[in-house]
């Protein structure tokens, strides 16, 4: 009967215990453990002019491109270009064996002065009967007789002299010169090959003029109104750069084509760039930004500021307190790695840019200071452009961290 005493007895000991541990630790002013504050790099969001950009992937095109093929036949005598060579226009390229050409043209010119003889002779002929009829010495059929021979031999000198003139062509094809000023492409056909022949449609060398050069790109139509309306008021500027988004060349547009692609919806548009280094090649593709006018205060964000979750691109912004908060937006190209926040944040603001991945709305910050230019890592709180006219670097429009989604959705859920 007295063994539950025994048994309740520790139970009510530990409970007071546990009373007294709880009411020394209030006694001693010790606050629960406070939030854990993450460290990020912000930037605040600028206002700016930024240019109003229409962007399109482009090929480039050289400005002019040649076939060499020869226009005589024979053996290739002298090769005197190799591959990747810049020639100048009429530089010599090739020589066919001349001698046989050489020899046509001596035989014309013989050819011609024994016509000229005979020509003359029949002009002092013609003359003499034409005294003689005049004194009854001869017939009239004799006197014109005579003026037929002057007028066929006439006649003979015009066929010599342009006999005389196609055999000296035909030499001057035998040296074959360059008809434009460019880079040469591989040599095809090289010295002591026979070209020429009937049915031989072979090409000994193709040049490309890289100085200046052209980048063609398609717009959707919807673009055209607006860039006929700028084009009339003056050049419009187009930049070509890399897939990296590295500035390549600087350039105007310089024709629209006659027609919208049917299939497409897209017009043709085509660049002339002065390509002095030489940073544009043919069959490259770049990206092509053409501007057409300025907007003003236009709300800048570093474009790695920008996620992609399961409802949009959004930004996390640090309020007053440090506590971040999610906000959906809208972007459009800005240019140098910003973008353009058309909704979602106001100026000034600052949203996070590093450290996306440890965050959830409602999450404590604490703000790093930026990097030093030498460390390795870009500052991200300045986003500026170059004269205001620099194109958004592609793939940065949606650039995104793998984590960013997963922890979008945490952060809706709670």
């Amino acid at each position: 009967m007295n063994a539950r005493p025994r048994l309740t007895m520790p139970l009510f000991a530990m409970l007071a215990l546990a009373a007294l541990v709880c009411a020394c630790g209030r006694a001693n002013g010790k606050a629960p453990k406070a939030r854990k504050a993450v460290p990020v790099l912000v930037a605040e969001a600028k206002v700016m002019s930024v240019p109003v950009l229409v962007q399109a992937v482009g090929n480039v095109e050289a400005f002019a491109s040649v076939s060499i093929k020869p226009q005589v036949s024979g053996v290739i005598a002298k090769q005197l270009v190799r591959d990747g060579q810049d020639v100048v226009k009429d530089q010599t390229l090739f020589v066919i064996d001349p001698r046989t050409y050489h020899a046509g043209l001596l035989e014309a010119q013989a050819r011609l002065q024994k016509d000229e003889a005979q020509a003359r002779k029949a002009e002092d002929d013609l003359k003499r009967y034409q005294t003689l009829f005049e004194q009854g010495a001869v017939s009239r059929d004799q006197l014109e007789q005579m003026r037929t021979n002057a007028m066929t031999l006439r006649a003979s000198l015009d066929l010599d002299r342009a006999q005389v003139e196609q055999a000296r062509v035909q030499l001057g094809h035998a040296t074959i010169k360059a008809p434009i000023s460019g880079r040469a492409g591989h040599v095809l056909v090289q010295e002591g090959n026979v070209v020429g022949k009937s049915g031989d449609d072979r090409v000994l060398l193709v040049i490309n003029q890289l100085t200046p050069i052209s980048v063609t790109f398609s717009v959707p139509e919807s673009h055209l109104p607006e860039i006929q309306r700028q084009w009339a008021q003056g050049p419009l500027r187009v930049e070509a750069r890399s897939s990296e988004g590295v500035l390549l060349e600087t350039g105007e547009l310089a024709s629209i084509d006659n027609a919208v692609d049917k299939a497409t919806g897209t017009i043709r548009l085509k660049a002339t760039f002065p390509n002095a280094q030489k940073q544009l090649w043919p069959g490259q593709f770049v990206r092509a930004s053409l501007r057409l006018s300025e907007r003003e205060n236009a709300v800048l964000i570093p474009a790695h500021a920008v996620q992609n979750g399961l409802h949009g691109p959004f930004v996390f912004v640090v309020k007053d307190d440090l506590v971040v908060e999610l906000r959906e937006v809208s972007t459009s190209p800005g240019g140098d790695g910003t973008l353009v926040a058309e909704k979602g944040v106001a100026p000034g603001e600052r949203v996070v840019t590093d450290g996306q991945v440890m965050l959830v709305p409602g999450s404590l910050v604490e703000i790093r200071p930026q990097p030093d230019e030498g460390s390795g890592r870009r500052p991200v709180n300045a986003p500026t452009l170059q004269g205001g006219s620099s194109a958004a670097q592609p793939g940065q429009e949606n650039a995104t961290l793998p984590q960013s989604d997963a922890t979008a959705t945490q952060g809706q859920k709670q």
